[in-house]
């Protein structure tokens, strides 16, 4: 079993960047798949990138493609997601899953880790 912990998140002016960090422990994350999810207020959860076991595979959403970029690093064991270009829309808590598929999915019920939620809040 692998825990995961999310870090990273914060208040940003539109246009700004973040970096979210998905550290795990318990297993290597090299195990694991992992996607970012997000839920604002009000709001389902949707998803944002996904990463497939190798790194060789990712996969974005509409809505991010070309802003974000998801990046795993298996010597820290950690799974990033570098943000640019922030907009007010982006305002939302930000998860990482994981789970020991091999390519990437955009399907939150695939996933059977979940980190604590970081919160992104983007200004205008």
């Amino acid at each position: 079993q692998v825990q995961l912990v999310e870090s990273g998140g914060g208040l940003v002016q539109a246009g700004g960047s973040l970096r979210l960090s998905c550290a795990a422990s318990g297993r290597t994350v090299s195990t694991y798949r992992v996607g970012w999810f997000r839920q604002a207020p009000g709001k389902e959860r949707e998803f944002v990138a996904a990463i497939s076991r190798s790194g060789r595979n990712t996969y974005y959403a509409d809505s991010v493609k070309g802003r974000f970029t998801i990046s795993r690093d298996n010597a820290k064991n950690t799974v990033y997601l570098q943000m640019n270009s922030l907009k007010p829309e982006d305002t939302a808590v930000y998860y990482c899953a994981g789970d020991l598929g091999v390519s990437y999915s955009d399907y939150d019920g695939d996933y059977d880790y979940w980190g604590q939620g970081t919160q992104v809040t983007v200004s205008s």
